[in-house]
């Protein structure tokens, strides 16, 4: 797909096919996509996790109880390493959220490409997630989303509302 078609068109997906997981060549063509994102001197502070055994949907998925979450068959969980990102000597900014931002939005590029829906999702319970990835202290987790096919008779809503390019841009 075109690139502004792709960035144009892409919306999140809160409708699933349990029965359709994404195989396993397309899963890592996603991964790859976020795996060449930039980063702050290329240090690649993160770590994809990829839930798709049901015992291990099932401990993440009690972290964000939604009808819809549940039928994904895949869940990607992006782990940023605060200790391996970089930091700006002035005032000490650590860029491990943005790094991680950027390799999630790859993911999402790639996925909305071929074809996988996905859903940025921020509001899930932390303390039941880490506790079910058993994640280290250094293991900070930034970002989760679903991977898979929408149910069939699926439907995208096409209309983005958006602010004016006018509004939210100064030429200086």
């Amino acid at each position: 797909m075109e690139y502004t078609d792709l960035i144009r068109t892409r919306s999140s997906v809160r409708s699933y096919d349990p029965d359709r997981p994404v195989p396993m060549k397309t899963l890592k063509k996603i991964l790859d996509a976020g795996r060449m994102a930039p980063s702050a001197c290329n240090y690649q502070p993160w770590k994809f996790l990829v839930i798709s055994s049901p015992a291990m949907l099932k401990k993440v998925k009690a972290s964000y109880p939604r009808d819809w979450f549940n039928d994904a068959p895949h869940i990607l969980v992006i782990l940023g390493f605060r200790n391996r990102a970089w930091n700006r000597s002035y005032d000490g900014y650590n860029s491990v959220e943005t790094d991680v931002a950027i390799a999630m939005t790859h993911t999402i590029l790639a996925a909305e490409n071929e074809g996988v829906g996905t859903c940025w999702i921020a509001a899930y319970n932390p303390v039941l997630l880490k506790e079910a990835l058993n994640t280290g202290e250094n293991q900070l987790i930034f970002g989760i989303t679903p991977l898979g096919y929408p149910k069939p008779g699926f439907k995208k809503a096409m209309i983005k509302e958006r602010k004016p390019l006018e509004e939210i841009t100064e030429f200086l």
